[in-house]
C-alpha cells in the first residue's frame, strides 16, 4: 500500500531539470536507499516528499494523516537548549496541548483537545522523550551546543523518533557517527516500525538496510530491488544495453544525415517516410541526455620519501581535563613505512587526530620518542572543510596566484582541471557557498591533488561524496607509491584502501592490526575465542557495541593475521574466475572434438596438437585454482 505518491514530477534549478517526469511511490514497511551523483536533486527529492517543497509540475499524493520526520545533513538546533529541551520538539504539538488544556481559559473546547491529545498520545510525552534518551544514550540536561557532530545527529534522530513517524527520511544519516554509532543506526532502522527513505553513500550500510534502491539519474527515478550489491548487478546490464542503444542510434542518425545531404538526384527521389524519420532522430538526440562524465582523479606523489615514515616507541599522550587528566594514548608502538596505507579507527572523542599529529611529529608526545623519516611531504583533508573560503571563486581555491596547475611535471589550465572534477568553465568564476556539500568535498579533492606529496591524512573523505567518485577514489589511492592515513567510518572504503588499521582499545591504548575494518573484526573474534583476546577489543555485536572491554596493563599478541591483498592481487583475483571459465570451456569443446567419431581420420599433426592442448589445460587449470585458494585465503 503506498503511503506516498509522485506522478510525472518535474523540478528545475535553472536550465538543469534536477525531476523530469519522475514517478515514484513508498510502500509501508519499506527501506529505501536514494543514490545519485551529487547535484541530481537527492536532497530537494526528500524536501518533497516532507512538503517543504513544492514540484514545478506534477502529482504528489499523501495518505490522510501521514505522518512524516526528517533529519538533514546538517542538524540544526536553537541555541542555549539542552538535550531533553531539544527532542521534545519532536512532541511540540503533543506538548503545547497539554499544556493549554492544564492551563485551560474560558472559551477553549475541552474536548477538542482532549481528542486531539489522546490521537497524538500526548499525555505521556515525558516518558516517550526519556525513553527515547535512554535508547539513544543521550544525557538530557546536556547544552546541545557542547555536543559533539555524532552526538547532536544522534539528537536529531531522537527528535524524529519520539515523534513516532509513519515515514522516516534520512539525509546522510551517517555522516560524523563513529562505527559505533554506524552499527547502532542500523539496528535502529532494520527495527523500526514505519517505513525509511535515507539518502547515503555507505555501501556496506546500504547492504545492511536498504530493502530497494532508488536511484535519481539525470532526472529520472529508477527502482531496483533489494540491497546495494544486488543494484550494482542490475546497474551494469541496464548501463551496457543503455551504451549499445545509444550507439545505434547515433549511427542510424549519421547514416541518414549523410542521406539527405547527398545531391540533386538524391533529393529528387527524397522519401517524405525517411525525411520525418530523421526528424524524428533529430529530436530524440536534442532530448536525450547523456551519462554525466566521471571525475578524473590524478594525484602527484611529489619526491620520494623516505624508506621510514615515522617510528613511535611507547609513546604517550595526555590531556587535563575537569576529572582529572584523561589520557590519549598509553604506551604505543608502531612503524610506518613509505607506501604503507594506514587506517584509523576509533570513537568520536578517542583521540584519533592527536595520535595523527604525534606520528606526523606536528605534536610532542609526553612520553616515548618519535623518529619521523627524511623528505616528508605531507599534505591534509579536513572534514570540516575548514580550509575553504566560502567567498572565494573555484578557480581562486584551486590555484590562488596563477591560471595553471601542475601535476606530474605536466602543467593543465585551471579551468580544465576543473572539468576533470566535474566541475563546468561557467562554474569556475562562481563562489565556494554555491557548491553542495558533495561537491565542496569534491573541490576539496580537487585542492589537495593539485599539490605533490608523499603522505596523504585523509579525515573523512568520504563524506557527502556519491558512490562513483568514492570508487575512483579508491581506485586512486590503492595505486598511489605515497603514504596515507585515512580516519574513516566508511568500512567498505578503509577495507579496499587500506594495508593496516590502529584501533582504540579504550583506555588511551591503540593497536595496529593487518588489513580493514573486515579483517580486524574477523582478528578480534578469532583472539576471543582463543582466549587471547583479553587484551584486544571486542568485535562490533549486532547491536553495534564497537567499544569493547579496555585493554589490560599486558596487551598480549593478536592471532596470526591475513596479509591485505595488493591492488594487483585483487585485480588478478577478480580476473582469475573468468580465466577458469574459459579454460573449462575449451577443454569441453576438446574434449567434445576428441569423442567425435571423424576425429581421428584427421592428419597426425593436428590430433597431436589437439591432445596436447588438452594436457595443457589440464595443468593451467590446476595452477589457476590453486592461485584463486592462495588468493582467496588472505
Amino acid at each position: 500500500m503506498a503511503l506516498i505518491t509522485l506522478s510525472d514530477v518535474d523540478l528545475a534549478y535553472g536550465h538543469v531539470a534536477l525531476l523530469a517526469k519522475a514517478n515514484f511511490s513508498l510502500d509501508v514497511g519499506e527501506r529505501i536507499a536514494l543514490i545519485g551523483r551529487n547535484g541530481t536533486g537527492k536532497s530537494s527529492l526528500l524536501k518533497i516528499l516532507t512538503g517543504s517543497e513544492k514540484p514545478d509540475d506534477g502529482l504528489v499524493q499523501m495518505q490522510q494523516g501521514l505522518r512524516r520526520a526528517y533529519v538533514p545533513q546538517e542538524p540544526v538546533f536553537e541555541l542555549d537548549v539542552t538535550v531533553f529541551e531539544a527532542v521534545s520538539e519532536g512532541v511540540g504539538e503533543a506538548r503545547d496541548l497539554r499544556a493549554r488544556y492544564e492551563a485551560h481559559a474560558p472559551g477553549d473546547d475541552l474536548d477538542a483537545l482532549q481528542t486531539r491529545i489522546e490521537a497524538l498520545d500526548g499525555w505521556t510525552w515525558e516518558q516517550r522523550v526519556d525513553e527515547a534518551l535512554q535508547r539513544l544514550n543521550l544525557p538530557p540536561d546536556a547544552p546541545i551546543d557542547t555536543l559533539s557532530g555524532g552526538m547532536q545527529k544522534r539528537v536529531a534522530l531522537a527528535q524524529a523518533l519520539v515523534a513516532a513517524p509513519d515515514v522516516l527520511l534520512l539525509d546522510e544519516p551517517t555522516n560524523h557517527l563513529d562505527l559505533d554509532g554506524i552499527f547502532w543506526l542500523q539496528e535502529l532502522l532494520n527495527g523500526f516500525g514505519g517505513s525509511v527513505m535515507l539518502v547515503t553513500h555507505d555501501r556496506a550500510f546500504l547492504d545492511a538496510v536498504a530493502t530497494r534502491v532508488v536511484e535519481l539519474d539525470r532526472g529520472v527515478l529508477r527502482s531496483y530491488p533489494g540491497n546495494y550489491a544486488a543494484y550494482e548487478f542490475t546497474k551494469a546490464d541496464e548501463l551496457n544495453a543503455e551504451s549499445l542503444a545509444s550507439g545505434r542510434a547515433d549511427k542510424m542518425l549519421a547514416q541518414e544525415e549523410v542521406w539527405v545531404r547527398k545531391g540533386v538526384e538524391a533529393r529528387r527521389t527524397r522519401s517524405v517516410g525517411r525525411v520525418k524519420r530523421l526528424e524524428a532522430l533529430r529530436t530524440q538526440r536534442a532530448a536525450r541526455r547523456d551519462q554525466i562524465g566521471k571525475v578524473k582523479l590524478s594525484l602527484d606523489s611529489g619526491e620520494r620519501s623516505g624508506k621510514l615514515v615515522a617510528e613511535l616507541i611507547d609513546v604517550g599522550k595526555t590531556y587535563p581535563s575537569s576529572n582529572g587528566d584523561k589520557i590519549i594514548v598509553k604506551n604505543f608502538t608502531a612503524t610506518i613505512l613509505r607506501g604503507d596505507k594506514v587506517g584509523l579507527i576509533g570513537p568520536n572523542g578517542a583521540g584519533k587526530t592527536t595520535l595523527l599529529k604525534l606520528i606526523l611529529g606536528e605534536l610532542p608526545p609526553d612520553r616515548g620518542s618519535v623518529k619521523l623519516g627524511t623528505n616528508l611531504q605531507v599534505a591534509y583533508f579536513d572534514q570540516m572543510r575548514g580550509e575553504l573560503d566560502l567567498e572565494s571563486t573555484l578557480a581562486d581555491t584551486i590555484t590562488p596566484s596563477s591560471e595553471w596547475v601542475e601535476i606530474g611535471g605536466q602543467r593543465k589550465h585551471v579551468m580544465s582541471y576543473l572539468t576533470d572534477f566535474l566541475f563546468s568553465p561557467a562554474r569556475a568564476n562562481s563562489p565556494v557557498k554555491t557548491l553542495s556539500g558533495g561537491e565542496r568535498n569534491r573541490l576539496l579533492l580537487a585542492r589537495l591533488f593539485a599539490k605533490p606529496a608523499n603522505v596523504l591524512v585523509l579525515d573523512e573523505p568520504t563524506n557527502d561524496l556519491d558512490i562513483e567518485t568514492l570508487e575512483l577514489l579508491e581506485e586512486l589511492l590503492q595505486t598511489y607509491s605515497g603514504t596515507v592515513f585515512l580516519v574513516s567510518h566508511d568500512r567498505r572504503f578503509l577495507d579496499n584502501v587500506v594495508t593496516s588499521t590502529i584501533v582504540a582499545e579504550g583506555g588511551g591504548v591503540w593497536r595496529e592490526y593487518e588489513g580493514g575494518v573486515e579483517d580486524w573484526l574477523q582478528q578480534s573474534r578469532r583472539a576471543s575465542a582463543n582466549g587471547s583476546g583479553k587484551a584486544a577489543t571486542a568485535a562490533p555485536s549486532a547491536a553495534g557495541s564497537v567499544a569493547g572491554s579496555k585493554s589490560s596493563a599486558t596487551p598480549t599478541s593478536a592471532a596470526p593475521t591475513k596479509r591485505k591483498l595488493s591492488y594487483k592481487e585483487q585485480r588478478e583475483l577478480d580476473a582469475l574466475p573468468t580465466r577458469i571459465q574459459a579454460l573449462e570451456t575449451e577443454q569441453q569443446t576438446l574434449t567434445t572434438t576428441m569423442n567425435d567419431a571423424g576425429f581421428h581420420t584427421q592428419p597426425t599433426a593436428r590430433i597431436t596438437d589437439v591432445h596436447a592442448r588438452h594436457g595443457a589445460i589440464e595443468v593451467e587449470l590446476m595452477q589457476c585454482l590453486e592461485r584463486w585458494e592462495l588468493l582467496s585465503a588472505r
